[in-house]
């Protein structure tokens, strides 16, 4: 009999080696994954309708000499659009209907990890953001001609993903407050708001004074402007939008933290 170990044995000694807080945020996150991705209500409009407005106003409208401008500054406005959703949705709702069916009651009861549940989700909202923003980046390089060199694509992805943790905090928050119900009606209130006022839909050159004026108050804006710089539209980086979305953030999360706490009473 050789030394070897049994394939079965090394298998249970490497996963036994692992840190169980670890495996326990890693099937957790897995869990919110899954649960979103089984839920058809959520999916098709999530990854639809950011996929088919680009294909619509980025490429079959952007008929011209700019055209593969037009492309591209749409590819990176609506990847932001599409990035918000989840954030928002998965967050706030999810969580309010979590907490009105006791699903949130019984995993406090778990042996999980304290903050394995926020963990989760904040992973979910960067996963599906990474997601969307694939495919949208497939869609405008098979139609829409659209070229970017290796560093511009990892700027795009760095950008949907921690640019989306700024709405992941709102969606807390109005998780934390609102009931199911009153949750989905509050997000949908917000989440097309921002991205029209925000410049994700059309140019914001295109927008009235006014509301161009408005849009350098929102998240939304600082979004989007992060990613017009990563995929080369803006050619120097924009640090006040980089301030002002970790700004969003900060007062989002805090706001949330606070209405977390006063839940758990």
């Amino acid at each position: 009999m050789n030394g070897s170990a049994h394939p079965a044995m090394a298998t249970n000694t490497v996963q036994s080696a692992q840190p169980r807080w670890l495996v326990a945020y890693a099937r957790e996150a897995q869990a919110e994954v899954l649960k979103l991705w089984r839920q058809p209500a959520f999916l098709y409009p999530t990854l639809a309708f950011p996929a088919l407005f680009y294909l619509l106003f980025g490429v079959v409208m952007a008929r011209g000499p700019n055209t593969g401008d037009v492309a591209r500054y749409m590819l990176a406005t609506y990847a932001v659009f599409g990035a918000m959703g989840p954030a928002l949705f998965g967050f706030g709702v999810g969580l309010a209907e979590e907490r009105g069916n006791g699903l949130l009651d019984l995993k406090r009861v778990l042996p999980l990890p304290p903050m394995a549940y926020l963990v989760a989700k904040t992973l979910m909202a960067m996963a599906f953001a990474l997601f969307i923003g694939a495919l949208l980046l497939l869609l405008a390089m098979a139609v829409g001609g659209v070229r970017l060199p290796l560093a511009s694509i990892i700027c795009y992805f760095a950008v949907l993903t921690f640019g989306a943790l700024p709405f992941a905090a709102l969606g807390l928050l109005i998780g934390c407050l609102m009931r199911a119900q009153a949750a989905t009606a509050i997000v949908q209130m917000i989440y097309l708001p921002l991205g029209f006022l925000g410049g994700l839909w059309f140019p914001i050159f295109m927008l009235p004074n006014v509301l161009q004026t408005i849009a350098v108050f929102l998240p939304s804006y600082h979004f989007g402007q992060l990613n017009l710089w990563a995929v080369g539209i803006e050619s120097i980086f924009p640090w006040i939008s980089l301030l002002a979305l970790g700004a969003f953030a900060l007062v989002f999360l805090a706001l949330a933290a606070s209405a977390w706490r006063r839940m758990e009473m």
